[in-house]
């Protein structure tokens, strides 16, 4: 098993979904997350002073899929509909899993993920 975390644009949200739906993969999770790279924030007047905003906001996607040939087919939806060719698009990062048991039922590894 593999979990999969992609760090992406907020805008870019409906369009992961969108391709992670349209390869039929169900179960996800989404957090609403800040953080900073390369893009290093920016800087905004409030109430006439300038403030450093370093921290952006993000969305964080986690997916845990049981194969290699998942993991390949998840990445590639995320990149190609994540993808802006700007700095700030985002990070994928993927981690062997060695454990999984749905709550409900007991069942562990693969079909706990079914």
């Amino acid at each position: 098993m593999i979990k999969i975390e992609a760090i992406v644009r907020e805008e870019k949200l409906e369009d992961v979904k969108a391709a992670l739906n349209a390869i039929e993969v169900n179960g996800i999770t989404v957090f609403q997350v800040m953080g900073c790279g390369s893009q290093k924030g920016y800087t905004e007047v409030i109430r006439g002073s300038k403030v450093d905003v370093s921290l952006l906001p993000k969305v964080k996607f986690e997916i845990v899929v049981s194969s290699e040939e998942w993991e390949k087919k998840v990445i590639k939806a995320i990149q190609d509909s994540a993808f802006t060719g700007k700095i700030g698009d985002g990070k994928i990062f993927t981690y062997d899993l060695r454990f999984a048991m749905r709550i409900r039922t007991g069942e562990t590894g693969y079909d706990a993920l079914n």
